[in-house]
């Protein structure tokens, strides 16, 4: 998922009974008034609009932090921060974003946000600056966004045998085209590899009855 789409999720996106996350919106940033700065909006793309399956590793990650903030609401208590979604028009009356607000009132109109800090304030996308810096300090680890896990994903399960429409479908790419030049990395090892597997390919007994030969004849 891309990173606006991760922190734009909604306990209401994701079933753990179904085991599945439904992509539909986006969260950005705007000019910051008393109401705070997240906005949520529909996805880059119309194709980006999807449904992704969890698997087993994350549906147990998502269950424990699902219960860990249960904990800290209990904690809290009217402390916890609740927010809603305030619809925003265009100049023509149409919706096209919502505004992310803190529901002050408690009222049955809230949402619930999955990424929060522990009391439940909601920071869109900032919530990762700190900790993934830290991670890059840790491995020594340089020059990566929280973004381009996309293309790591995308390079692992496609030389794990995924089939790249699958994997297009799977990042919101209405075109396979995308996923192939700009989400699939190539390195020495990989090249390697490839002609590792060309070697496979043509060995048989006549090539190497005719290389045999050959060399004999040296």
């Amino acid at each position: 998922m891309r990173t606006g789409e991760v922190f734009a999720l909604t306990w209401d996106d994701i079933d753990l009974e179904s085991r599945t996350i439904k992509v539909s919106k986006t969260v950005y940033s705007k000019l910051k008034d008393e109401n705070g700065r997240w906005y949520l909006g529909t996805t880059k793309t119309e194709g980006s609009c999807r449904e992704v399956f969890i698997c087993d590793t994350l549906y147990k990650i998502l269950l424990n932090y699902k219960g860990k903030q249960k904990l800290l609401k209990k904690k809290y208590g009217r402390k916890y921060k609740k927010y809603e979604l305030k619809p925003i028009k265009n100049e023509y009356g149409k919706i096209n974003e919502y505004k992310v607000f803190e529901n002050k009132h408690k009222n049955l109109n809230s949402v619930e946000m999955v990424f929060t800090k522990n009391n439940g304030l909601y920071v869109g996308t900032d919530i990762i600056k700190y900790p993934f810096k830290i991670i890059h300090n840790e491995l020594g680890i340089k020059n990566c966004r929280f973004y381009d896990l996309r293309g790591s994903y995308a390079t692992q399960i496609l030389r794990r045998g995924a089939e790249i429409k699958d994997v297009a479908d799977i990042l919101g790419h209405s075109r396979i085209e995308t996923t192939e030049n700009y989400y699939i990395a190539s390195s020495y090892e990989t090249r390697k590899l490839a002609n590792d597997l060309l070697e496979k390919v043509v060995q048989s007994n006549v090539i190497n009855e005719i290389t045999k030969n050959d060399t004999n004849k040296d």
